[in-house]
Parts: C-alpha cells; sequence; structure tokens
C-alpha cells in the first residue's frame, strides 16, 4: 500500500434522494452559455459557438439547505441554476445516443459565479477560475438515480430570490442537450465515474447579497435550497 505524506483530503459528495448513501464526486464540469436567451444576455452569439466547459473542484459541493457566506473578493455574486448529471460509467468517445447509458443520475444545482471577477478574467483574456472555481461555488440538491429520472431533456428548470421568480425555462431550450454536449466533452476528456456535469443556465442571473435565500428546481428532480450567509471574518 502506498504510503502518503499526510492524511488524504476527505472526499467530496453529494446526497442521493431517499438513500442514506452519498455519491461521490470526482470532477465537476460545467457547460457554458448552453441557454440562448442566456448566451444572449452575456453579451454572446449563441448560433456560432460550439459548446465550451470549465471546471470547479470536487470539494465546491454544498448540500441544499447549507449556507453559503457571501465569497470575499467580489462585489456581484450571482446565481445560475442548472440541471447537473452525474456519470456512473466510465467513456471516452461516447456516442450521443448511448450517454444516458452512461449517467448514474440528474440533479438541480446552482452555478454560484463571482461575476465580477469572471467578466474581468474574460475581457483579459484569462482563465475564469477566480470567478467560478472558488471555495462552496456548487450547491447541488440530492441525486435522483436515472431509474426515477423522468427527462434530462424537457422540463421546467426555475430559480427564486427570497421566493421571487429570477430564471424560468424549459431543459428543451438547451442549445447543446445533454446526449450531445456530454459527448462532445468525451471527446476530448475520458469521463469517469463520479464525474458531475452542470449543464448551463437560462436567462436571468443576478446578484445576490447576505440573507438572501436561492431556492429552485427541476421538474421531476426535487428543489434546492442556498441561504446566503455573511462573509466569513
Amino acid at each position: 500500500m502506498t504510503e502518503l505524506a499526510i492524511a488524504p483530503p476527505a472526499q467530496a459528495s453529494v446526497a442521493i434522494r431517499h438513500s442514506l448513501a452519498r455519491f461521490p464526486v470526482r470532477r465537476i464540469f460545467c457547460v457554458g452559455r448552453n441557454y440562448a436567451a442566456h448566451a444572449r444576455e452575456m453579451g454572446k452569439d449563441p448560433d456560432r459557438e460550439p459548446p465550451f466547459f470549465f471546471t470547479k473542484p470536487a470539494d465546491a459541493v454544498v448540500d441544499s439547505g447549507e449556507e453559503v457566506p457571501y465569497p470575499p473578493e467580489t462585489e456581484n455574486f450571482h446565481y445560475e441554476i442548472e440541471l447537473v448529471v452525474a456519470l456512473g460509467r466510465a467513456g471516452r468517445n461516447i456516442p450521443a445516443d448511448e450517454v444516458r447509458d452512461h449517467l448514474w443520475g440528474a440533479t438541480v444545482g446552482i452555478d454560484l459565479t463571482r461575476r465580477d471577477l469572471q467578466l474581468a478574467a474574460r475581457d483579459k483574456g484569462r482563465p475564469w477560475d477566480f470567478g467560478k472555481a472558488f471555495d462552496r461555488s456548487a450547491p447541488i440538491a440530492p441525486l435522483t438515480p436515472m431509474s426515477a429520472v423522468p427527462s434530462v431533456e424537457r422540463g421546467r428548470i426555475w430559480l427564486a430570490v427570497n421566493g421571487e421568480i429570477k430564471q424560468e425555462a424549459d431543459l428543451a431550450d438547451l442549445i447543446w442537450p445533454v446526449r450531445e454536449h456530454v459527448a462532445i466533452l468525451s471527446r476530448s476528456i475520458a469521463l469517469a465515474p463520479g464525474d458531475l456535469v452542470m449543464t448551463g443556465t437560462p436567462a436571468g442571473v443576478g446578484p445576490v447579497v447576505p440573507g438572501d435565500v436561492i431556492t429552485g428546481g427541476v421538474e421531476g428532480l426535487g428543489e434546492i435550497e442556498t441561504p446566503i450567509g455573511p462573509p466569513l471574518r
């Protein structure tokens, strides 16, 4: 057995609906600008761009109901509601019509974003990491196993702040549906069990402040609640 120089970090994981077991998280991939209206509100043309991806660290996951402190170095902290799918089988160059066979489950999550840092990096041609891949930036609701998932291709997706609807769309509005963008991702990176894919957000993104409560959901997959707390001192 290999001797480790330090104690290994705790395994990041997300909850599973109606189960005490948890799903181990290996990597988190995110699809950028995958709804046409959101692409336009970010100043981009959705009809000309193939899907692109960025990542968050596995330990950015936060369970539904857990408070997320307002993060440092931002004055424009945004929510983005997203369908999330979880890989249960490894694969590379996965055909689009076989993607569902590789999925373990699906849920709803929030891609929390330090928008000012993201846009500053984008404008300078730099990576988005500090805007997207910070501590506790990926609240994820409990996973629903695929055997109980009605669809990852259609169904209402929504988000509210303090009870006021801010984002609302249908999964059918995805520019690149799950079967296609997961297949495209698998051409560049060998996917593995434990990988999560956050599939993009509808239009209506905006800021939150300490004391706000974000709620949201995807039809047939449950709901999520994320209170925003004061900054850590």
